[in-house]
C-alpha cells in the first residue's frame, strides 16, 4: 500500500506556464486542509495538536492585548481629562457585560463559530442569511481595520523611534503599505505555527508594558505635582464630582478599542485542549479552557487599561496626542523613551511593532477562516473562494485601499475599527438574550437584555461620534451582499447535495426494474390526494406514451429552506393511495430532482427518465420563484443542472416534458 495521495509527477512531462502556471500557484491547497493557515477560527481535527488555554489565549491575546500599543493615545485624545474615569467605566462594562456574554456564547457555539452562528441558527431562511451578511461586513470592518490600523501604528512606532534614520519621516503610507505586504508574503507562503510564536510576542510585550506601567507609577507617585495638576483640571474644567461621572459615561464608548479581542476569543475555541472524556457533542474540558481564556484576558488587560489610562494623562502633556504629537498613537513608547531611556524605549519599540504586525496576521487568519465558513455553504461566494492564496491576495488589495483612503492615520481609523467591534459584540449581547429566552430562563434574560440595551447605546453613541465608521463598514456590507448575491445566482445551476442516501423501501421500489430505461414522474407535494396522482399518471401516460399499465414511480421534492444551498439529501420511499412515492426534503426542486436521478443512475446501474408538464405562469416571475424559493420553471431548469454537471450526454438522465 503506497502512502501517496496523488501519482508522482512524471519528470519529462512539460511544465505548465503563463495562466496555467498562476491559476495551479493560486488554487494550490484550495481548501487547505493541513492547518498552515491556523489561526482564530482555524478547525483542528481530532488527531492534530490541542493548546493549553494559556497558549490560545496569546493567539486571541496579539489582537486584544496589542491595542495597548494605541489604546492609551486614542483615549487621552477623545476624553481629555476624563480619560481614566471614562477607562474605569469601560472595564466595568468588559468585566460585567462583554464576559459574561462571551462565557456563555463559548458555551453555545463550541466549535468556533461564534456569537454569529448563533444568531443563524435563531434566525433561519433568507432574512437569517441577509443579517448573517450584515454582520459578516461588520465583522470584516473589525478584522481589515485591525490589520491596517495596527500595521499604521507598527509604522508610527518605527519612524518616531529616535534612531530610525531620517529618511523614513512622512513614509508613513509607504511603511504601513510595506508591512501589509510582508503580511501578505507570510499567508502565501504559509502560516502554521502561530501559537507559538504569539506565546513569545504576547509574553515579552506584557512583560515589558509591566515595567513601563510599574516605573512610571512609581514616578506619578513621586512626584505629587502631577496628580494634582490633574486633579485641579479634572475639577476645574467639569464642576462638581456627579458632573464628572456623567460625562465620563457618556464619553466611555469612544474609548470601545478596549473591548476588541472577544470575538477572536471564541473563534480560537477550536485550538483548545480539552479534557480526555469530551465529546464532539459536550467538550465540557474545551468549554472550560475558552472561558479561563476569556476571564483570564479581561482581567489582565483591564488592569492595564486602568493604569495606562492613568499614567499617560498624569505624565504626558495634552498637546503631544495631538495628530504631529510625540505621543500621537504611542503613549506607552513615549514614556518608555522619557523615564526608561532610548535602549530600553527601542526594546518596546520593536517589541510593539512585532505584536501590533502579528495582530494584522491574526486578523488575516480570521478573515481567511470566517469568509469560507458561511458564504461557501449559502452558495454566495465563487469557488475560487475556498482557496487561501487569492483571498490573501484580495484582503491585501483592500487593506491598500484602506491605507491611502485614511493616509495611515491611527486615529482616523479608530472610529470604523470601534463600529466593527462594538456591532459584534451587540449581535452577540442580543444573541444570548434570545438564547436564554428561549430556554425559559428569566433572570439571566433579563441581565443579558440590560447588557445588550448598554451595548446598543454604546455602538449608536459611536457611530454618532465617529460616523465615518459605518460608512466603511456600509461599504463592506454592500460588497459583500453584491458579491453574495451574484455568486448565488451564478451558482445557482450547480448541484446543491453534498450526499444522498435512500432508505431501503425506496431501493426495493427500484429493485423491480430489472432492464430498460427506470421511469419516474415528478409530482407537487402539495397535492397528494388519490385523484391527484390518478389524474397525473393518466396525463404521463397520454401525454409521454408510457405504457397503459406503466407501473408508476413518483417523485415528491419538499422545500424546508430555498435560503439553503449545500444540503445532504434523504431520500424515503413511502406508499400513498396504492402508489410508490420517493419523497425527500431539499432547498431547491430542480437540483435535489437532477441529484436524486443521478444517485439513481449510478446505484441502480438504469438510466433514469423522469416525467413532466410545463409550468404555467410568466417566465420572469417563474425565474425569481427559482432563485428565491426553489420552484418556479422546474423542467427546463431541472434538464440544465443536468447538462452542466453531466457533459456527456449519453450519461445524462432524460427529461421529458408534456
Amino acid at each position: 500500500m503506497t502512502t501517496l495521495s496523488r501519482t508522482p509527477t512524471d519528470p519529462s512531462a512539460p511544465r505548465p506556464h503563463g495562466k496555467t502556471a498562476l491559476r495551479n500557484w493560486l488554487l494550490f491547497g484550495l481548501q487547505d486542509s493541513k492547518g498552515a493557515h491556523q489561526g482564530p477560527g482555524g478547525v483542528t481535527t481530532a488527531h492534530e495538536k490541542k493548546h493549553s488555554w494559556w497558549q490560545v489565549m496569546c493567539l486571541t491575546g496579539v489582537d486584544y492585548f496589542s491595542t495597548l500599543g494605541y489604546q492609551p493615545a486614542i483615549a487621552a485624545l477623545a476624553a481629555g481629562v476624563i480619560s481614566p474615569l471614562a477607562t474605569i467605566v469601560l472595564v466595568l462594562v468588559t468585566l460585567l457585560g462583554a464576559l459574561p456574554v462571551y462565557r456563555r456564547v463559548a458555551g453555545e457555539s463550541h466549535r468556533g463559530e461564534g456569537s454569529i452562528a448563533m444568531l443563524e441558527r435563531l434566525l433561519p431562511r433568507w432574512g437569517g442569511k441577509l443579517f448573517v451578511l450584515i454582520l459578516l461586513g461588520f465583522a470584516a470592518t473589525d478584522f481589515m481595520i485591525t490589520m491596517t490600523l495596527s500595521a499604521a501604528d507598527a509604522t508610527a512606532h518605527l519612524i518616531q523611534n529616535p534612531l530610525a534614520p531620517g529618511w523614513l519621516a512622512g513614509q508613513n503610507i509607504a511603511v504601513t503599505l510595506f508591512l501589509l505586504a510582508l503580511l501578505a508574503a507570510v499567508f502565501l507562503r504559509g502560516f502554521k505555527e502561530a501559537i507559538g510564536v504569539a506565546v513569545v510576542l504576547v509574553a515579552l510585550y506584557l512583560g515589558l508594558n509591566a515595567i513601563v506601567v510599574v516605573l512610571t507609577l512609581a514616578e506619578v507617585f513621586t512626584h505629587t505635582v502631577a496628580i494634582g495638576d490633574w486633579w485641579q483640571a479634572l475639577t476645574t474644567s467639569h464642576g462638581n464630582p456627579f458632573m464628572v461621572i456623567g460625562i465620563a459615561l457618556l464619553v466611555f464608548p469612544k474609548l470601545a478599542l478596549g473591548l476588541s479581542g472577544f470575538e477572536t476569543g471564541v473563534a480560537v475555541m477550536p485550538q483548545i485542549r480539552g479534557a480526555e472524556t469530551d465529546t464532539e457533542a459536550n467538550p465540557a474540558g474545551r468549554i472550560k479552557g475558552a472561558r479561563r481564556l476569556l476571564t483570564t484576558a479581561a482581567v489582565i488587560m483591564s488592569a492595564f487599561l486602568v493604569t495606562t489610562s492613568f499614567i499617560t494623562v498624569v505624565l504626558i502633556p495634552q498637546q503631544e496626542f495631538q495628530p504631529g504629537g510625540q505621543a500621537n498613537g504611542r503613549a506607552l513608547a513615549f514614556l518608555a523613551h522619557q523615564y526608561l531611556g532610548v535602549g530600553f524605549g527601542t526594546v518596546y519599540d520593536i517589541s510593539t511593532i512585532a505584536i501590533l504586525w502579528f495582530a494584522g496576521a491574526s486578523a488575516m487568519a480570521g478573515l481567511l477562516n470566517l469568509v469560507p465558513r458561511y458564504l461557501p455553504r449559502y452558495g454566495m461566494a465563487p469557488a475560487w473562494a475556498k482557496a487561501v492564496r487569492p483571498l490573501v491576495l484580495v484582503f491585501t488589495l483592500i487593506g491598500f485601499l484602506i491605507t491611502f483612503l485614511f493616509k495611515a492615520d491611527v486615529d482616523a481609523q479608530g472610529g470604523a475599527y470601534a463600529t466593527g467591534v462594538l456591532v459584534l459584540m451587540t449581535s452577540a449581547a442580543v444573541a444570548v438574550t434570545l438564547s436564554a429566552r428561549r430556554g425559559r430562563q428569566r433572570k439571566r434574560t433579563v441581565g443579558f437584555g440590560v447588557i445588550a440595551v448598554v451595548f446598543i447605546y454604546t455602538t449608536i453613541a459611536n457611530i454618532f461620534e465617529r460616523p465615518e465608521g459605518i460608512r466603511i463598514a456600509a461599504v463592506f456590507i454592500a460588497g459583500i451582499i453584491i458579491i453574495s448575491l451574484l455568486s448565488r445566482v451564478r451558482r445557482s445551476f450547480e448541484l446543491h447535495a453534498t450526499h444522498v442516501h435512500m432508505d431501503r423501501q425506496a431501493l426495493e421500489f427500484m429493485s423491480e426494474v430489472v432492464e430498460g430505461p427506470l421511469a419516474i414522474i415528478s409530482h407537487e407535494p402539495l397535492r397528494t390526494s388519490a385523484q391527484a396522482y390518478e389524474d397525473k399518471l393518466t396525463s404521463a401516460i397520454e401525454v409521454s406514451h408510457l405504457p397503459l399499465n406503466h407501473q408508476a414511480l413518483f417523485l415528491e421534492v419538499i422545500v424546508d429552506d430555498s435560503s439553503d444551498f449545500e444540503t445532504e439529501l434523504q431520500v424515503h420511499g413511502v406508499e400513498r393511495h396504492g402508489y410508490r412515492i420517493l419523497e425527500v426534503h431539499g432547498p431547491v426542486v430542480p437540483n435535489t430532482i437532477a441529484s436524486v436521478l443521478l444517485h439513481i443512475r449510478d446505484v441502480t446501474g438504469l438510466m433514469p427518465h423522469i416525467y413532466f408538464r410545463w409550468t404555467e405562469g410568466n417566465p420572469v416571475t417563474n425565474l425569481l420563484r427559482f432563485l428565491f424559493l426553489g420552484e418556479g420553471e422546474i423542467a427546463p431548469v431541472t434538464r440544465e443542472v443536468l447538462r452542466e454537471a453531466v457533459p456527456e450526454v449519453t450519461n445524462r438522465p432524460w427529461v421529458h416534458v408534456g
